[in-house]
């Protein structure tokens, strides 16, 4: 049979009905797809699609095991590499990473393994697949891991597989980071996937002390010093939220998108009133920013009852930064788009609440460092868009409170940790980091991918630590 130039199709909810639901968009291959997009794979004696992989999964390896229909197997290889496979073939962008070094890619569509990864993913998580513990021995090495995100659960369960104790302090009351506050529900869902997931790793013999605030409770020093940890690894993420700083931004209805997202997936407040979270979304609502925090905001607005959620967003579509499959679901389910526009201020009512968005549309220039065409105002343009709700998506920071309660911990201007891009050793003895924490905003494999470096680099340090005892 020839092979196919093109990947199978990912059945999806129809965009009228999703508009108004919390359920999960795509709905996964079933055996038969999987198999048969499993077969694409031209099994390359050099796979650069592993290449490209942030935390190398062998790749034609686990999609020959679909060949043969053992999903397990698949699974399992997958593992190696990888301990949320669930989350990752959700929301990592294969399209920039394996997939865009895939050979086939280069005559047709490249294979699908985002999708593959998470039909395997999926059938263990549905078949209750076992993970084995790891039983630390007494005389283990503890290692503190501050962050249940995707970089701390990825050092955790590297160093507990290695045999080491491991405790995650996590500040909120649920672990997950980003993936439980910050990704919608119906992108990436919490109690069928990312708790299954956390609950995998906790059963390596990782510990998870959740409400637990690194730098208010107990600080990086007191942890090694009073507590016995014998390394740190910090993975906070970047959650601290940016505003334009424009007149107008402290008016009722302007919310950050860090909030936004966190009342309503965190805190579940799509769900009012069986939970007490209120939000207030009103007819019209502008969504400032245009990458994947952007795009789940406008959706989130629009689940909640919105009639209009526009994107503004100050370039062309051709520089939007989200995915473009994240994208295209928001156009289909009506989410509208202002590119060329910024805003320069938020406008109010009499009782201080949210009335519109002033904006001035903008012209590209040169490119400025991060290679895209700067955004110039263009004098005179300004008009006003009626809006009740405004949700600002234009990034986040470092939060400071590890760094200033840390002696001898250095960070950058902006105020993320200095560490090590090839182990994640920082300034200070014993202590490594991780994530957003350094690089600022990134994907979830990424940090993934820093985790995993880390928990390398904290292994041969322990051992060298003891070897010297």
């Amino acid at each position: 049979m020839a092979l196919s130039l093109k990947k199978h199709e990912m059945p999806v909810q129809d965009p009228a009905v999703r508009a108004h639901n919390f359920d999960e968009v795509a709905l996964g291959y079933d055996e038969e797809t999987a198999v048969a997009e499993a077969n694409r794979c031209l099994q390359c004696k050099k796979p650069m699609c592993r290449q490209g992989c942030p935390v190398s999964i062998d790749i034609p390896a686990f999609i020959a095991k679909i060949k043969e229909r053992d999903f397990a197997g698949a699974l399992a290889k997958i593992k190696e590499a990888n301990g949320l496979p669930a989350i990752c073939g959700r929301v990592c962008p294969q399209e920039t990473q394996c997939e865009q070094r895939c050979i086939l890619g280069k005559k047709g569509e490249p294979v699908a393994i985002g999708r593959l990864e998470r039909f395997v993913a999926d059938y263990g998580l549905a078949h209750h697949e076992e993970v084995q513990p790891v039983k630390a021995a007494v005389d283990a090495q503890k290692v503190a891991v501050i962050g249940a995100g995707p970089s701390g659960l990825s050092c955790a369960g590297d160093l507990a597989k290695k045999g080491y104790k491991v405790t995650i302090f996590e500040a909120l009351h649920k672990a997950g980071g980003v993936l439980s506050y910050g990704i919608p529900e119906f992108r990436l869902p919490k109690e069928k996937v990312v708790q299954q997931e956390i609950a995998n790793i906790e059963k390596l013999g990782v510990n998870i002390e959740l409400d637990s605030v690194a730098g208010r409770l107990f600080t990086v020093d007191e942890l090694m010093q009073d507590e016995g940890f014998d390394a740190v690894f910090i993975g906070t993420g970047a959650g601290l939220p940016r505003f334009q700083n424009i007149p107008g931004e402290s008016l009722s209805g302007v919310y950050s998108a860090n909030e936004f997202l966190t009342r309503c997936n965190l805190m579940q407040a799509y769900d009012f009133p069986n939970h007490a979270t209120p939000i207030k979304v009103g007819k019209h609502v502008a969504v400032v920013g245009g990458g994947n925090v952007a795009m789940d905001a406008a959706r989130t607005a629009l689940r909640l009852g919105a009639e209009k959620v526009t994107i503004v967003y100050r370039r062309s579509e051709a520089e939007l930064p989200a995915r473009l499959e994240e994208i295209g679901h928001a156009k289909e389910e009506g989410i509208a788009f202002q590119f060329l526009t910024n805003p320069v201020e938020v406008l109010g009512d009499e009782n201080g609440w949210v009335s519109g968005l002033r904006c001035i549309r903008m012209e590209l220039g040169e490119p400025d460092a991060s290679g895209r065409r700067r955004p110039i105002p263009i004098e005179g343009s300004e008009f006003e868009l009626p809006m009740e709700t405004v949700i600002i998506a234009i990034g986040t920071g470092a939060n400071p409170i590890i760094a200033h309660t840390t002696e001898g911990l250095a960070t950058t201007k902006r105020g993320y940790i200095e560490a090590d891009e090839e182990t994640g050793k920082t300034s200070k003895e014993g202590v490594f980091a991780g994530g957003d924490i350094v690089t600022g905003a990134a994907t979830v494999i990424l940090a993934m991918g820093a985790g995993r470096k880390a928990a390398a680099a904290i292994d041969s340090y322990l051992q060298q630590k003891r070897a010297q005892a």
